[in-house]
């Protein structure tokens, strides 16, 4: 199966986590392919204040079912010292199931495709970049989500020297 993730964190050494799970991800989940965005900066959307995130895309292809994806990932952030006090609030890292093989499920354990995805820039230009032929079921091409998005996200490419590729 085909498995599109957003990897995020803004706490600690943030583009440091996000480069460490973009690495070793693939391997935990049985992926035997994948391709993965550059390292962005992003405004947070919703929730407190709170710093800038780093946030990328990671596509692989794992046999393993979505619920046992989706336990592997939550155990993930658990070890990254993940607390889910304040809906988006901060985290040390966030692992998000975006897409799997374009299926739609209103399941609340894993509600697919996740259903702000269309919304947030931080999710939109690191998948396109990556996959610009890429559409959401239910909303259309990522290219055409990303011409409607509010214009007070700020996605920004992060360059090497800032942890970026």
């Amino acid at each position: 199966m085909r498995y599109v993730i957003g990897v995020g964190a803004n706490l600690g050494v943030a583009h440091e986590t996000v480069r460490r799970e973009l690495a070793e991800l693939p391997a935990a989940i049985g992926a035997t392919s994948h391709v993965s965005s550059s390292l962005y900066a992003t405004s947070p959307v919703g929730g407190p204040d709170q710093d800038e995130f780093v946030n990328a895309i990671l596509i692989v292809e794992s046999p393993l079912e979505p619920a046992t994806v989706l336990g592997l990932l939550q155990q993930r952030e658990q070890q990254a010292g993940r607390v889910r006090d304040v809906r988006w609030g901060p985290r040390t890292l966030d692992l998000d199931i975006i897409d799997v093989d374009g299926r739609v499920s209103d399941d609340p354990a894993l509600t697919l495709p996740h259903p702000r995805a269309h919304l947030r820039g931080f999710v939109l230009i690191p998948w396109t970049e990556i996959d610009p032929e890429a559409v959401i079921p239910g909303h259309g091409s990522v290219s055409d989500s990303i011409a409607g998005l509010d214009p007070d996200q700020r996605v920004h490419l992060l360059p090497q020297d800032e942890g970026g590729r």
